[in-house]
């Protein structure tokens, strides 16, 4: 294999390895992962112009609060379990013929399309950005795009020259990514056009990602007075953030708590919510690479994408399966109080803002009917993962 080939398959790597973080995350060889690729995140957070890379763009620890939302979610699940069907077809055939000696693969998908694995490939990345939505792996998917072109461009120069006839005839009944005749009505045949069509294509995603996220931080069902930011995890929460929150910050326990001219978010959940560690290290039951249920909580992200973060399934990944309050504690949650800095805070949007600085403080659970406070408890100012820039909505 040439170098080049080897450094192209490399970045599809790379790629890969970088959307399937969050798989890794809840596996127990997360700290192997975060010592090499930490560094990078790091890194990126560290300069106003990278630090964006690092961020997040769409809901992961919030479900999403109004219906396009969810149909965006549900479509990033959708796109990767489409692409990886897709692909698995498309493997079977390659190797069926290998193994039976047929020859090159022309019928099924492959009459249609000459790569319909790298279309599939990329069609399951860009359902991987929705379902861990870094902006790095826009960029990185965008990377993996230009690769597979790139790849797919080498493989036709090499059987043009060993089947000149066989294949010449092949092209010209098939596209190479899509049908001949939707290839034939975009005038994509020299390199300056292509090249076009490829920034055209990194400024609709990266710029769809951006817009996606202002629409859903315009969207989070949140509240807010003179230095408090509150955000509901679950929407069903928000008329009783509402009605309540302002007594609850005046109980003394929260109240002695709160530092003079410092703005915080505070992250409005159930006891029993599954994905707080990304919040901060709320205590061992919630750092999830601990819990040894990497591959049910992989198909709850992709297939129960709202549900699991309610808590209907939480009672498996707690200790015994117990949760710490009683079941008839309805109006019992949990208050996750984080710093927020570098920042002017003068609308509930600036405590997203990329350049914002997120450090956790302190958690108290409260009665919130009752408001009567059950715990308090101290926080370091790492989250569950240490310090991995994790998603803030």
């Amino acid at each position: 294999m040439s170098k080049s080939k080897t450094f192209l398959n490399s970045a599809i790597v790379l790629y890969f390895v970088v959307c399937f973080e969050i798989l890794i995350m809840i596996s127990p060889f997360a700290g192997f992962f975060y010592s090499a690729f930490n560094p990078f995140l790091l890194g990126f957070a560290k300069y106003r112009a990278t630090r964006w890379l690092s961020a997040f763009f769409f809901t992961h620890m919030v479900v999403p609060p109004n219906d396009f939302l969810k149909v965006v979610r549900i479509l990033g699940s959708v796109l990767f379990s489409l692409g990886i069907v897709l692909f698995l077809i498309c493997a079977l055939q390659v190797y069926a013929s290998k193994l039976l000696h047929r020859g090159p693969v022309t019928k099924g998908l492959y009459s249609l399309i000459r790569h319909p694995q790298y279309v599939a490939l990329a069609i399951a990345g860009a359902g991987l950005a929705i379902l861990w939505p870094r902006f790095l792996v826009v960029v990185l998917w965008l990377a993996m795009v230009l690769v597979y072109y790139l790849l797919a461009s080498d493989e036709e120069g090499r059987m043009q020259r060993q089947h000149p006839e066989a294949y010449g005839e092949y092209t010209q009944r098939t596209g190479m990514f899509l049908p001949r005749s939707v290839e034939h009505a975009v005038p994509l045949s020299t390199a300056a056009s292509r090249a076009a069509a490829f920034l055209l294509l990194a400024t609709f995603a990266v710029g769809a990602a951006f817009l996606l996220r202002q629409y859903t931080v315009d969207h989070l069902p949140l509240w807010m007075d003179s230095k408090v930011v509150a955000l509901a995890v679950l929407a069903e929460d928000k008329q009783m953030m509402e009605h309540r929150m302002s007594d609850v910050l005046s109980l003394e326990p929260i109240k002695s708590r709160l530092a003079e001219n410092q703005s915080y978010l505070v992250y409005f959940l159930p006891t029993n919510y599954v994905m707080q560690g990304l919040i901060a290290d709320t205590g061992d039951d919630w750092q999830l690479y601990k819990r040894h249920h990497t591959i049910s909580r992989f198909g709850d992200w992709i297939f129960h994408p709202f549900t699991h973060l309610g808590g209907a399934h939480a009672s498996a990944f707690e200790p015994n399966g117990h949760s710490h309050h009683s079941a008839g504690e309805g109006s019992v949650r949990r208050l996750i109080f984080v710093k927020i800095s570098a920042t002017s805070v003068t609308k509930p949007a600036d405590v997203f803002s990329v350049g914002a600085m997120r450090t956790p403080d302190f958690m108290v659970d409260v009665d919130v009917h009752n408001l009567t406070v059950l715990a308090t408890k101290s926080l370091p100012v790492e989250t569950a993962w240490g310090k991995v820039p994790t998603p803030a909505f």
